[in-house]
């Protein structure tokens, strides 16, 4: 097991989660202005997860740590896109929004 084919399994786990849930972001965004959301919700769901389980897929050839490199890597680019896409509580107030989930 080499470092690069790690660092590939980590870097592929990376993408996979940073299009998994900034897709997932982009969806929630359009939601409430969306003429079908229950279709919107469903088109996205099914892409987001054929994309990500045929990656995960590709990945199983790679070996196990890759493999798990990879969901470290899935599971870091949650954190990341979460973050930068969270509305703070403060600033949502400030904004005159009571609960910014809502």
């Amino acid at each position: 097991m080499s470092a690069a084919t790690l660092a590939l399994g980590l870097a592929l786990g990376l993408a996979l989660g940073w299009f998994f849930f900034a897709g997932l972001w982009w969806t929630v965004q359009r939601v409430p202005t969306a003429q079908r959301p229950g279709a919107l919700l469903l088109a996205s769901y099914l892409v987001r997860t054929a994309v990500t389980l045929a990656g995960f897929l590709a990945l199983v050839r790679l070996g196990t740590w890759p493999l798990l490199a990879a969901l470290v890597g899935f599971l870091a680019a949650r954190a990341i896109v979460t973050r930068r896409r969270a509305v703070p509580l403060a600033a949502a107030r400030e904004e005159g929004v009571d609960d910014p989930l809502t």
